[in-house]
């Protein structure tokens, strides 16, 4: 049964879903334009289970929270075990939704895993605050994570080696960024399994690089340009930012053929009410 109560959310509530996934940058600016209003429905019920991305986090816990709200009889519960074993768990049936934080692969939807993009999501090349270097190439970026350039005075920085990071294999993050960029095997000196940990290992190690999801940057660590354009929403709505790729809710078979609440947080997602939240987090809305 339908509620005619109105819930809304202020941005007080939504900067404390984005503080509790720890950027305090982007909970800042959401207090700016964050009222959601939302209308209750007690008539939808059950269990949503999501599995995946460790980059697609902050997204996963802001849109489960205003969820529940919305339906309080629903249980959406989400694991971050990266993006391989969030498809693989979804292909096992032990999750509704699999979290990728990249393209679904052919060989996964050769097995009737459907690639439902949900969010557009930037990937920025991050360095350590002190580093001088405010710009790089993809070439460069090839060059550094394949071990053909070794020292940031090559680039225009200061005489010190350079410290590659970069995920573990199965990440989302890590198969996008190696696309993208045309790296067919990284040399890296630390391989680190979650976002968060990269941002506290470039933020401590003089030299370091590495590379997450643009809406998880924040003070700790110095974003650059890549080819001369930074890692902006802007850029990536209009395709001039290179290192872009889609947030995917892979669901085994169509979303029609899901149970109804999974159907409804789909249809959640895609309405304006999810939409707000996405651009909240830091994401572009798929149209």
């Amino acid at each position: 049964m339908k509620k005619n109560l109105k819930v809304l959310i202020i941005g007080l509530a939504m900067s404390l879903i984005l503080s509790a996934c720890g950027d305090s940058q982007n909970s800042d600016n959401s207090n700016k334009n964050s009222q959601i209003e939302i209308s209750v429905d007690e008539s939808i019920t059950g269990a949503i289970s999501m599995n995946g991305s460790t980059s697609m986090e902050k997204l996963s816990n802001s849109l489960n929270e205003v969820f529940q709200l919305k339906y309080p009889k629903t249980i959406p519960t989400v694991q971050f075990t990266g993006s391989s074993a969030g498809i693989e768990a979804v292909f096992n049936k032990t999750a509704d939704i699999g979290n990728s934080s990249r393209a679904l692969k052919d060989s996964e939807l050769a097995k009737g895993i459907v690639e439902n993009i949900v969010a557009l999501d930037g990937i920025a090349v991050i360095v350590d605050p002190k580093n001088k270097v405010e710009n790089l190439t993809t070439q460069q970026l090839l060059d550094i994570y394949t071990g053909k350039i070794k020292n940031w005075e090559e680039l225009g920085g200061e005489n010190q080696g350079i410290v590659v990071i970069g995920r573990e294999a199965g990440s989302g993050t890590r198969g996008a960024f190696e696309e993208i960029i045309g790296i067919e095997k990284s040399k890296c000196s630390q391989e680190i399994e979650s976002t968060g940990a990269v941002v506290g290992k470039v933020a401590t190690i003089q030299g370091a690089i590495g590379y997450i999801s643009l809406d998880v940057a924040n003070e700790m660590v110095k974003t650059v340009s890549v080819d001369d354009v930074k890692p902006t929403e802007e850029n990536i709505k209009n395709g001039t930012y290179i290192l872009s790729r889609p947030f995917v809710m892979a669901t085994n078979g169509e979303i029609s053929q899901q149970s109804s609440q999974v159907q409804k947080y789909f249809e959640f997602i895609y309405s304006d009410e999810g939409k707000q939240i996405i651009e909240q987090v830091g994401l572009v809305p798929v149209n």
